[in-house]
């Protein structure tokens, strides 16, 4: 039974009367947590090379620029997001985050907690400032503006190891901390879900090899997979098959409107993206929603291909707010969205 003001601890009868348990989650997520403020520009325009590479943002230098809306959208980041959309599916989700001791650190805890993530893991740092991001908005696309406090990283004394945990974007400074995390989950039987942020990449694939070892399920994209594997290849099952060789047993691989792949006991499977029901508001933190679905449904008992079709289908609602947090789905909705899917919608063999 979940107990939003003391998540890990619920009670039982006994013939002595009350007592407590310690709860065990279904994912603890890692994460930095942040503010986003969603600047909505309408004085720019976009310059890309050849084959829409390398694009840039361009605004007048020197001079006012008006733009069209701001929208602030509390604790959120990559930990977060997932946290959020394993409690939306109905499963016990916490975090594991720092926030400073300012205004904008107790309204990301009293988001998330309205959002249904247990807190007992978030660190607050009186003497810090909580992360605040600005993000100049496009059209669908973004470019974020970022800077990170390096809080003191440590693992929390779990009093039960959960069933998963779901590591993602975490400063490059982190490293003993990322490899603590996967050795208890190696040494306690949690399952290691890996979705590697930039700097965790650059650390290279030989710093980072116990926690690709370490996980049971990976995601990146495919621009991110090559950059992993140092190559140029294009097959999607080369790919698959390189990431699979670093340690996880279920790598996952996203190419953007070309869907998603998975390779499941060996067989490589292809799902495509589910049509947007709308022209998307912004694509912030599809992503997140993708692969914290996916868990979540794996969890609940599906395979990871069924589950990456659910995973999908939450990214396409996600993607038709400001930001994926507000417009992700329960379970239930997932499976209106599923039972209304297009004929195409299918996991194929490639």
């Amino acid at each position: 039974m979940k107990n939003m003001d003391c998540p890990r601890l619920f009670l039982m009868t006994y013939d002595s009367g009350l007592y407590t348990v310690p709860m065990k989650y279904d994912m603890v997520s890692f994460g930095d947590i942040t503010t986003d403020a969603f600047i909505r520009l309408k004085d720019a325009h976009v310059n890309c090379k050849i084959n829409n590479e390398d694009c840039e943002i361009c605004m007048k230098f020197g001079t006012k620029i008006p733009f069209e809306s701001v929208t602030e959208v509390l604790a959120v980041g990559n930990g977060p997001n997932a946290a959020v959309a394993v409690a939306r599916l109905g499963l016990s989700s916490a975090l594991v985050a720092h926030i400073g001791g300012d205004m904008n650190g107790e309204s990301c805890l009293n988001a998330l907690k309205e959002r249904g993530v247990a807190l007992e893991y978030v660190e607050k740092h009186p003497e810090m400032r909580t992360n605040y991001h600005y993000i100049l908005q496009y059209g669908a696309e973004r470019t974020i503006l970022i800077k990170h406090e390096l809080y003191p990283y440590k693992l929390p004394n779990f009093s039960e190891p959960p069933s998963w945990f779901y590591m993602t974007s975490l400063p490059e400074e982190t490293l003993d901390y990322q490899l603590d995390i996967a050795r208890y989950a190696a040494k306690n039987g949690v399952k290691l879900a890996f979705q590697p942020g930039t700097y965790q990449m650059k650390l290279g694939t030989q710093k980072m090899a116990e926690v690709y070892a370490a996980s049971e399920i990976f995601f990146c994209n495919k621009e991110e997979s090559q950059l992993i594997l140092g190559t140029k290849e294009e097959d999607i099952k080369k790919l698959l098959a390189g990431i699979q060789a670093l340690g996880p047993k279920i790598p996952v691989i996203t190419d953007g409107r070309d869907g998603s792949y998975v390779l499941e006991e060996g067989v490589a499977y292809h799902v495509p993206m589910y049509p947007d029901p709308a022209p998307p508001v912004s694509r912030t933190g599809a992503g997140d929603a993708t692969a914290a679905t996916t868990v979540a449904y794996i969890i609940k008992g599906l395979s990871p291909k069924d589950a990456l079709m659910r995973g999908t289908i939450n990214a396409a609602a996600g993607v038709q707010a400001v930001h994926v947090q507000l417009g992700t789905l329960t379970a239930d909705k997932i499976e209106e969205w599923y039972a209304k899917r297009p004929a195409d919608f299918v996991a194929t063999k490639i």
